[in-house]
């Protein structure tokens, strides 16, 4: 199975949700163009980390930014994802006067516009105050996609951190990883470092989209990529805005995990004893 992948590196304006929208809408339609049938956006990029008015962007899974972005993945016939601030009415683990939660939530549009996958981070970044204003998700980002024939694990720039939730992706069968994060130039090299690890290690694709520009007065690294199994660098960015695009066979991911067999090679029951 062949996919094509765009990675939309922009510097997004923060708190500037209409016109974010607007340099999605632009670099979608030109990933659209090209052929590619699935285009991620970074974190949190209609927004930015603007936690302190996250109920000013946070909407339901059904509205406002959701639904926008699910009518443009149907428009363009193409799978869209990204990150957004989900507001859910039934959670309050972090209540105010809006007696609700709010995460930061990955997306996963299908090209029918359809929602097939939703990932809420779980690892919430202490540096940004995340666990302050936002909830913790409660469940891995594992999901079937029976369109490409695998599946797809997401995960959320701080998660990058945490091989369990990759391993747990891998050992399920997943081939691709995605990953939206919104990563600190000052950190790119862990950042980089991280992606061909958690590439390496899983033996399958990663394909990870960072923000450019300015969060307030932190400068964001960009280099978004796009790893093989082995760890070849399919395509970088820079540190500049651009639309990077690489085509992906996922069978390499089967011939990766024979000729050097570690998911068969672990020894789980070890592993278990330290938990």
């Amino acid at each position: 199975m062949e996919l094509q992948i765009s990675l939309v590196q922009l510097a997004f304006e923060f708190g500037d949700v209409e016109g974010n929208f607007d340099r999605a809408s632009a670099q979608i339609a030109e990933a659209a163009a090209s052929g590619s049938q699935l285009v991620l956006l970074p974190e949190l990029w209609n927004s930015g980390f603007d936690l302190e008015n996250r109920y000013k962007y946070a909407t339901k899974l059904n509205e406002g930014s959701f639904s926008r972005l699910s009518a443009l993945a149907r428009g363009h016939n193409m799978a869209i994802g990204c990150s957004f601030l989900e507001k859910d009415s039934e959670c309050n683990c972090n209540p105010d006067e809006d007696d609700c939660g709010v995460f930061n939530t990955f997306v996963l549009f299908g090209p029918d516009g359809a929602l097939w996958a939703d990932y809420r981070k779980t690892h919430l970044f202490r540096l940004l105050q995340e666990d302050q204003y936002l909830c913790a998700g409660d469940y891995l980002g594992y999901f079937q996609i029976p369109e490409w024939g695998t599946a797809v694990g997401l995960s959320i720039c701080y998660d990058l951190r945490f091989p369990e939730l990759f391993r747990i992706s891998a050992a399920r069968g997943a081939k691709l990883m995605l990953v939206v994060a919104e990563w600190p130039e000052k950190r790119i090299e862990h950042w980089r470092s991280l992606l061909r690890a958690r590439a390496i290690e899983n033996q399958f694709f990663v394909a990870a989209v960072n923000k450019v520009g300015k969060s307030q007065d932190v400068k964001l690294g960009g280099h978004s990529a796009i790893i093989s199994p082995t760890g070849g660098i399919l395509v970088e960015g820079g540190d500049s805005g651009a639309l990077l695009t690489a085509k992906i066979n996922l069978d390499e991911v089967d011939d990766a995990r024979r000729e050097i067999p570690v998911l068969e090679d672990r020894r789980q029951e070890l592993y278990c004893q330290w938990e």
